[in-house]
């Protein structure tokens, strides 16, 4: 346990920092969508091609894989929507609470962390499931999040804003690019291959240290009168079915389907497994607050999450291993 947690520390230590500079004002908020901007439209895309690249395609092509993992987070988000939606939390604070508890923080922290923890091999697995959250999980709950008095043109132009606003995330391209690369095995020119190099060594640290920007950012601006105050049963017990549902759920079904003789690498299943212990995402909170969900909930549960995740994940890495 103690070997695990000297890998994780530093990178939950990055997203503190970014939280403690937001709120003490060291990073100005006006400055966190640059930071964010950076993160996702250079660093971020730089690192997935680089992985995605250098990754066997049949890892990156995996059906058996993601099926799997797309049942779970289905389950994962029909589930919390379930246990949340009450005459207070309508279906769009349920839709993005089920996000948030289904979405892990993979491209921001799950990559890096893994491959330090497991190796570059990790990339491919996790790489699916980010395919997964960021084009079909993220879709289906904004198109749930439009059922408080939308009807069905409301959902289905929800829907397919949704996929339209995942065509414009530079993330999946970057993805479907270094598979290309894969496949066909090809290169980069030298200079070219430096600068996303750069780029990509950069995606890490930056993109922690954001994560805590952007929780802290969401934290202090967050308003909900119109909801209703806050308790700690809005946003706790979500939090914790982020942490341990989630990757028990992963864990349960994969070797289910195993034993059913469907060909699940356990390398495989164990890096899904430990991303689905990976906190809550955090740009969930910036969605949420787009469609006017009460992103106060939202970024107490990502903070609970990400604050809890430094034992919890770290738990389960040294259980898996």
């Amino acid at each position: 346990m103690l070997d695990v947690l000297r890998v994780t520390f530093p990178f939950f230590a990055l997203v503190l920092c970014g939280y403690l500079a937001a709120r003490r004002q060291m990073l100005p908020f006006e400055a966190i969508p640059g930071l964010n901007g950076f993160v996702l439209y250079f660093a971020l895309p730089c690192m997935l091609f680089r992985f995605g690249a250098s990754t066997p395609i049949a890892q990156l092509l995996d059906a058996s894989a993601f099926f799997m993992y797309l049942f779970c987070a289905l389950v994962m988000v029909a589930f919390v929507v379930a246990v949340t939606l009450n005459q207070r939390i309508g279906w769009n604070d349920a839709a993005f609470g089920a996000l948030v508890g289904a979405f892990p923080n993979t491209g921001f922290m799950g990559v890096p962390l893994l491959v330090a923890l497991l190796g570059t091999a990790a990339a491919g697995p996790a790489i699916v499931t980010i395919v997964i959250d960021m084009v079909i999980t993220t879709s289906l709950c904004i198109a749930l999040s439009r059922l408080d008095g939308a009807g069905q043109n409301g959902v289905g132009n929800a829907a397919k804003n949704a996929l339209l606003g995942m065509t414009k995330n530079p993330m999946p391209w970057a993805i479907l690019l270094g598979t290309l690369f894969s496949a066909f095995q090809a290169t980069l020119p030298g200079p070219v291959e430096k600068t996303v190099a750069l780029l990509a060594d950069s995606a890490s640290p930056v993109a922690l240290f954001t994560i805590g920007a952007v929780l802290a950012r969401s934290q202090k601006i967050a308003h909900h009168p119109q909801h209703g105050p806050l308790t700690w049963k809005d946003y706790v017990p979500v939090a914790l079915i982020k942490l341990f549902l989630h990757p028990l759920l992963v864990l349960a079904v994969g070797l289910a389907v195993i034993s059913m003789g469907v060909p699940i690498d356990v390398f495989a299943l164990k890096v899904m497994v430990l991303v689905a212990a990976l906190p809550s995402a955090s740009n969930v909170s910036m969605l949420a607050e787009r469609f006017d969900a009460d992103n106060g909930r939202i970024a107490r549960i990502i903070l609970v999450s990400t604050a809890a995740a430094f034992l919890t994940f770290s738990a389960a890495v040294a259980l898996l291993k």
